[in-house]
């Protein structure tokens, strides 16, 4: 087995179906054989996401609104941009184990769990999708993460950006939306909906750590210092941490960032 030649393919699988029956294949191979990493093979920029046939991508502004939660169509379109969040995520973790190499194989365990992960997420949301009666695609999808992969072509960047800023992010957010859901009606489709939610919360703090423990690596690496951090995300995005009161501290924390880095992020101090 090529691990980087297997994960390309499974990168450019045009339907989830594919995807996670040749990711299954792979991974129970890769944890049952000593896997073959010839890295002759360099890594292909990837011109689309692999999800470009199966939704219609539009700017971010014009993603639907996810409003009016309580009805089939709000819960819809809620449903549909998470799941793309878990689809996109995929991809994410599938490409930092094909990107990058000659790491430690423990890196490579890290990611492809990680992809694991995302893939169970992503099922558990498109269950739900199809009790509404709907399908991933059925809604218009914006490529913002891909677009970070795109841009972030070196370990140091990449563990910055993804894991370290733009799922952090997910920690801050998913309990918003909880407490939105937890204050409407509830209903059986609800409580589902939070259930899930629920999970995947907790298991991204640990995918958020793993890309902090390869943060600092590449920070050592390159014999930097980890505070490069806050560089490189006014890099890519100037306009930082637009939402300092709903920082998750505590999830943070058990991700690894340091008191003074959420200090930092909070404009105040949150944490000794």
């Amino acid at each position: 087995m090529n691990f980087y030649q297997e994960l390309e393919l499974i990168l450019q699988a045009k339907t989830s179906q594919e995807k996670f029956a040749h990711f299954e294949r792979f991974y129970q191979a890769y944890k049952n054989e000593t896997p073959c990493f010839e890295s002759s093979l360099v890594a292909q920029e990837f011109a689309e996401p692999s999800y470009s046939e199966l939704c219609p991508i539009v700017p971010p502004q014009k993603v639907p609104k996810r409003s009016n939660l309580t009805s089939k169509e709000g819960q819809v379109n809620l449903l549909h941009a998470i799941a793309h969040i878990e689809y996109s995520a995929i991809d994410l973790a599938l490409d930092a184990a094909y990107r990058f190499r000659s790491l430690p194989k423990e890196y490579y365990d890290d990611w492809l769990e990680v992809a694991d992960d995302e893939i169970r997420h992503f099922m558990m949301l498109e269950e739900l999708l199809q009790e509404l009666g709907a399908k991933y695609g059925d809604v218009e999808v914006h490529n913002a993460l891909f677009e970070a992969s795109q841009k972030t072509q070196t370990l140091l960047e990449r563990m910055a950006v993804v894991p370290r800023y733009l799922e952090a992010n997910g920690l801050d957010a998913t309990p918003m939306i909880l407490e939105k859901l937890q204050k409407l009606p509830q209903s059986e489709m609800l409580y589902k909906i939070q259930e899930r939610l629920k999970v995947i919360l907790h298991e991204e703090i640990d995918h958020v750590k793993k890309g902090d423990v390869w943060f600092h690596y590449a920070c050592e690496l390159e014999k930097i210092s980890p505070d490069i951090y806050f560089e490189i995300i006014d890099k890519y995005y100037p306009q930082g941490f637009l939402r300092p009161k709903n920082l998750n501290t505590q999830a943070r924390k058990e991700a690894g960032f340091s008191c003074s880095e959420l200090n930092f992020m909070a404009k105040r101090e949150v944490c000794v």
